[in-house]
């Protein structure tokens, strides 16, 4: 299924300076499921040496061939979904009912972009005497550092915009999430020429720094947390390297009274809390439940989050798996406490053990009934946490919804479109989902307001930002003498 251990990938070769190793464990057992080489600044500085080196090349090639490579992700993608949902419902605790749609998506994104590049371009017109020109080119070498939550949407939302533009990269998957990312590059060693794409595995005071740091790296992309974001942001300032940043949420999802049918959003408000084990930084964590129908939507939703099916990521029964790891099980943990002194808890807020995962942490789906301003209605938890919150006047649930220093997404659940309209018009978020949360689509552009990031994906908006615009002015002859 994989291998037992993985070098990083530079210049076409699996290949390493160093000895240093770090393991790849199962989320829900602990056991060591193989050995990555620790990239450092030495793997980070040869990455870099080969995607300057191949850029020209790279940069030259036709649209339609570089579209045809992507093609080629897509369809190996299709081909190893089976076995990739495997290994990432092993190395992230991430369950095998839910990792094909990340698979799908993925593969949808190289697809997209493949075609998108083919009518990218930029602009011209017709001037006295001659034209006037401006034509989209690549940055150069690309440093991308992705994060470990759905690691397959993470590679391709960096990977394809990036390559179909003509740039070539430098990627950093993170330490607790490899496995996937390390068997698709054995894949693209075959198929791209040495140097476009690069991989060096590692951790971000090491591999992250050095790569962030690197003055040949014309152009960062980052998703993760917000407070990363920032150190990357200011290193890309530090030389007026451009930064893309897709960063952290705490989304506000909107029940309006006049619902039609309140099983099916009480399912999807679930779903948006939950789907991703909660480690989703667009998870729906802020519910907004109007008081005419607050009593029985409640009950409703408790019922819904303890009949979900903790159990092992590897059974296909299961609808929650485990977190990541323990550091990220404690973080939760530790939030669920400050809840329990500071709102009400409803149900879950305990660990969960499951047979022959000891080692995993199962956290039992868990709401609070809250205001906006406490530390689990605020702050980013990463978890199966909802905080809800209950409103019955438009204006202070919408001044609620936004006061928050994040905006990523949003959800809104009514049969008025001009509640639609209308709240969708005042959330500050980039993604409004009415009447369906993560209503994810190609081409939709996907980022967000304020403390969420910088930038767009998804999109032909996400081919702006791997490229940049040049000026080009013919005049059919030279102007007649100025001086004379």
């Amino acid at each position: 299924m994989f291998d037992s251990h993985y070098l990083p990938l530079i210049n076409g070769r699996f290949t390493a300076f160093s000895e240093e190793t770090f393991p790849a464990s199962n989320a829900a057992t602990g056991e060591e499921l193989a050995t990555i080489t620790r990239s450092g600044k030495a793997e980070v500085d040869a990455a870099v040496a080969a995607a300057k080196a191949a850029f020209a090349g790279w940069a030259a090639t036709p649209a339609a061939e570089r579209a045809k490579l992507l093609l080629k992700v897509a369809d190996w993608l299709e081909e190893n979904t089976e076995r990739l949902v495997q290994i990432d419902a092993r190395d992230i605790g991430r369950t095998v009912f839910e990792l094909p749609q990340d698979y799908r998506q993925a593969i949808g994104q190289y697809r997209f972009f493949a075609a998108a590049i083919l009518t990218h371009d930029g602009w011209n017109n017709v001037v006295p005497g001659g034209w006037a020109i401006a034509k989209r080119e690549p940055y150069g070498v690309v440093g991308q550092i992705i994060p470990w939550n759905v690691p397959s949407i993470m590679v391709s939302f960096k990977l394809a915009p990036a390559l179909a533009a003509g740039n070539t990269v430098v990627l950093k998957p993170d330490e607790n999430a490899s496995l996937s990312t390390l068997e698709l590059a054995k894949y693209l060693a075959e198929i791209f020429p040495p140097g476009v794409v690069n991989v060096v595995p590692g951790f971000g005071e090491e591999a992250g720094e050095a790569l962030t740091a690197h003055p040949d790296v014309a152009k960062l992309a980052f998703t993760g947390s917000t407070e990363v974001g920032k150190i990357i942001a200011h290193a890309g300032a530090s030389r007026l390297a451009p930064v893309s940043l897709e960063l952290g949420g705490k989304s506000p999802n909107i029940v309006f009274p006049d619902i039609e049918d309140m099983d099916a959003v009480v399912d999807n408000t679930t779903f948006a809390a939950t789907f991703c084990n909660g480690q989703s930084c667009l998870a729906g964590t802020r519910l907004f439940v109007h008081d005419d129908i607050y009593t029985e939507f409640m009950a409703k939703l408790t019922d819904a989050f303890r009949s979900i099916r903790i159990g092992s990521p590897l059974d296909p029964a299961t609808r929650l798996g485990c977190l990541v790891s323990s550091k990220q099980g404690e973080r939760v943990m530790k939030y669920i406490e400050s809840g329990r002194s500071e709102a009400r808890l409803v149900t879950g807020g305990e660990r969960v053990e499951v047979a022959d995962s000891q080692a995993g942490w199962f956290i039992a789906p868990t709401i609070f009934e809250t205001g906006n301003k406490t530390t689990i209605a605020q702050e980013e938890i990463f978890g199966p946490v909802l905080s809800v919150i209950r409103w019955n006047d438009f204006d202070t649930m919408i001044h609620e919804a936004n006061d928050i220093p994040y905006g990523l997404a949003s959800g809104v659940y009514t049969s008025s479109l001009r509640n639609a309209m209308r709240t969708a018009d005042r959330l500050q978020a980039g993604q409004v989902w009415v009447n369906q949360y993560v209503n994810l689509v190609d081409g939709s552009p996907f980022g967000g307001y304020k403390a969420s990031g910088l930038g767009r994906e998804v999109s032909k908006e996400t081919l702006h930002m791997y490229t940049q615009l040049k000026s080009v002015m013919l005049a059919e002859q030279v102007p007649p003498p100025f001086y004379v």
